[in-house]
């Protein structure tokens, strides 16, 4: 399945590497058109994703961003450019305000089994991105997919990113790629998130970043649609997540080894195997 995303963008069967990316939460305002823009300059033709709501930090006291009104309107600018946005949302009534200023609507992990948040998401016609939670077999992943299209809207990505692993740990399982690209709808693997440590710092989650590239690397050779990357220029400064965020000036030579991969592995999909020769004897 293929799944359109504003003007010259798509995820699915026969479209090349999709890529998702960009702060974990909303900053600023000039932050979000300098990464916006930078990140254009990389890597061509991509969806921006930024959080007006960070509404599930490790602490209460932790920054959260901007708000909705504040948020939305700055997604709107970096749409304005031509770029398609994604954001989170996290209640049912965030669904209609938020679909009228981006492209995607995305599903945090912990709540893809909130039935009325997928039909609020699904019903404004929106791209829904739904993370498999931490907790949920890929395979399961299908009642999210049925909830969203019960409204009608058949435009559904799915994202992997990591199973809990006993306390403060992630393990990515490569098969669930797989499993829930048989359900028929995009795939994106989210390299950053699946490197994270939740709760391991305390009042705020780890990373491991030196595990983003081979991560990605083995999710693009099993087959996924797109890469979902946080990035930031500097991520020791980052108010969200930097821990586990790609460091922005590695983006370029990241993605140039993914999408030879992906060259590869959607040639190999293409390509008959021929006939075997006979061994003499």
């Amino acid at each position: 399945m293929r799944v359109e995303i504003g003007t010259g963008v798509a995820i699915g069967d026969g479209v090349p590497l999709a890529l998702i990316a960009g702060p974990c939460v909303i900053e600023s305002e000039e932050h979000v058109q300098f990464l916006a823009r930078r990140i254009l300059d990389i890597a061509g033709p991509y969806i921006f994703k930024a959080s007006f709501d960070k509404a599930n930090r490790s602490s209460g006291s932790s920054y959260r961003g901007p708000g909705m009104d504040a948020g939305l309107r700055i997604l709107g600018r970096v749409r304005d450019l031509g770029i398609p946005v994604l954001t989170d949302i996290h209640e049912t009534w965030q669904a209609e305000r938020a679909a009228e200023s981006v492209d995607v609507l995305q599903i945090p992990a912990f709540l893809c089994r909130q039935t009325d948040l997928l039909i609020a998401a699904g019903r404004t016609g929106r791209v829904v991105n739904i993370k498999k939670g931490q907790f949920v077999a890929p395979q399961d992943m299908r009642h999210a997919v049925d909830k969203v299209a019960s409204t009608g809207n058949d435009k559904v990505v799915l994202t992997e990113r990591g199973s809990s692993f006993g306390y403060n740990n992630l393990v990515v399982d490569m098969r669930g790629i797989a499993i829930m690209r048989k359900l028929g709808r995009p795939v994106v693997f989210d390299a950053t998130h699946s490197v994270q440590l939740p709760g391991a710092a305390g009042s705020a989650s780890g990373g491991q970043p030196e595990f983003i590239a081979p991560l990605a690397r083995a999710a693009v050779g099993a087959g996924v649609d797109g890469l979902f990357i946080e990035v930031h220029e500097a991520p020791e400064r980052a108010l969200s997540d930097g821990a586990n965020a790609l460091r922005l000036d590695r983006l370029g030579a990241l993605l140039d080894s993914l999408r030879g991969i992906d060259a590869l592995v959607r040639g190999a999909e293409v390509v008959k195997t021929s006939t075997p020769s006979q061994i003499d004897g």
